[in-house]
């Protein structure tokens, strides 16, 4: 199973470019990563938690995962005066720090890409839930 859109050929320059910041994120390599933001860049990911650099969401998911991955569904692309906006839609799959295997977690990942960078990332995804889920808590 591939981890990348199936339409690849139909992808703007901008979905591109969030598609290659991916891959580039599930190696782990965030330096790779790193390429393909801005300087002044902004992730905010789940719960809230602001990074300036791939390696902040690296760093944060491998106390939360052994290992994760982003099955990527679709790129959603809406351009404006201001810039262009892309959604990346999935799900994740992985283990947990025990090694129990998951897969399903929803995701949604939004970007502002201006003069080929990404300059903004918003994270959101299921694996709070799942996990509290897990654990008998109703989420």
């Amino acid at each position: 199973m591939t981890d990348t859109a199936p339409n690849d050929a139909l992808l703007t320059a901008e979905a591109r470019i969030v598609r290659d910041y991916l891959d580039a994120s599930m190696k782990p390599d965030p330096e790779l990563a790193a390429t393909f933001v801005a300087d002044n860049v902004v992730i905010t990911f789940t719960g809230g938690r602001k990074f300036d650099h791939p390696s902040g969401p690296t760093g944060f998911n491998a106390g939360r995962y052994k290992w994760v991955k982003k099955r990527m569904d679709r790129f959603d692309v809406a351009t404006g005066p201001e810039g262009t906006v892309v959604y990346s839609v999935g799900t994740l799959y992985g283990e947990w720090p025990d090694g129990t295997p998951f897969e399903g977690n929803r995701y949604i990942d939004r970007f502002e890409v201006e003069n080929g960078k990404i300059v903004k990332m918003d994270v959101w995804n299921d694996s709070a839930e799942r996990i509290l889920t897990k654990m008998g808590i109703d989420a």
